[in-house]
């Protein structure tokens, strides 16, 4: 595995690579700021950018959407957004902007690591609270860029009534295995229907789904509900250690960084 950090702090970076290293991932470069960033990440064409949010010269939300722009031909880089606060305005326009996901500055060296392989798989680094917190606090007043999550609102048309239900639920935070129990359906079915929405709204992944999702008025930004009853769960908000919610004792297979970041292995892709 072949990662970039891109942070303009070097005591960062050289933490980073420490931790990166221990664990036999290569770190093929790194980048000062958001321009080195991108110039980095289409010369060395990593599996996985480690991207700060803030860095001068350009920021790590426009290099974001510079990388994948790039990146569109299909060599498949990953984009996990580095930042000191989860609820930022920042984080929010970078996960829009195609980010698979966001880490906390002081995430322990178990879940950098654990991030960064996840991500390189295809599945998101989804934490569902922060993301619908972010979303619910930022994307009404937050731009939708061009080829961002929100770009593909009128593409809603093209799901069925079946993957619209399961949109719902992904943008609640719910895994495979808890859209199966509430649809009756099985993981596996759940899986298909999911890469069946991401592939017909040209999404990455899940966090893009949830903000998608949000945008369209799927889901409510202050509740968290969904807006039409799904098997009886549309008018419930999903909260910790529900049906639904995030809860590590109840989950075992997702793994929680001091209730700020999940690892949802829930997630699909082609």
């Amino acid at each position: 595995m072949r990662v970039l950090i891109a942070d303009d702090q070097a005591l960062v970076r050289a933490g980073f690579r420490l931790i990166l290293k221990s664990a036999g991932i290569d770190v093929v470069a790194e980048a000062a700021d958001g321009e080195q960033a991108v110039a980095a990440a289409l010369e060395h064409r990593p599996d996985v950018v480690l991207m700060d949010i803030r860095m001068p010269r350009l920021d790590g939300i426009e290099a974001t959407a510079r990388i994948l722009a790039a990146d569109a031909a299909g060599a498949g880089i990953r984009i996990i957004i580095l930042t000191t606060f989860d609820l930022d305005r920042y984080v929010y326009a970078a996960l829009a902007a195609g980010a698979s996901g966001f880490l906390l500055k002081d995430v322990t060296p178990e879940h950098l690591v654990a991030a960064v392989q996840l991500v390189r798989t295809g599945d998101a680094l989804l934490a569902p609270s922060i993301t619908r917190r972010l979303v619910e606090a930022f994307a009404p007043r937050m731009p939708v860029r061009s080829g961002g999550a929100g770009s593909g609102c009128r593409g809603l048309s093209a799901l069925t009534p079946r993957e619209l239900e399961v949109l719902r639920l992904v943008a609640r935070g719910m895994s495979n295995a808890e859209i199966a129990a509430a649809l009756t359906l099985s993981e596996a079915t759940v899986k298909t229907h999911v890469a069946r929405v991401l592939t017909k709204l040209s999404l990455r992944d899940r966090v893009q789904a949830v903000v998608l999702a949000y945008e369209a008025g799927l889901v409510g930004r202050r509740t968290g509900w969904s807006r039409d009853p799904v098997d009886g769960l549309g008018g419930e908000p999903v909260r910790q250690g529900e049906p639904g919610g995030l809860d590590s004792a109840a989950h075992p297979d997702v793994a929680v960084d001091r209730g700020q970041v999940a690892l949802d292995r829930g997630g699909a892709q082609e």
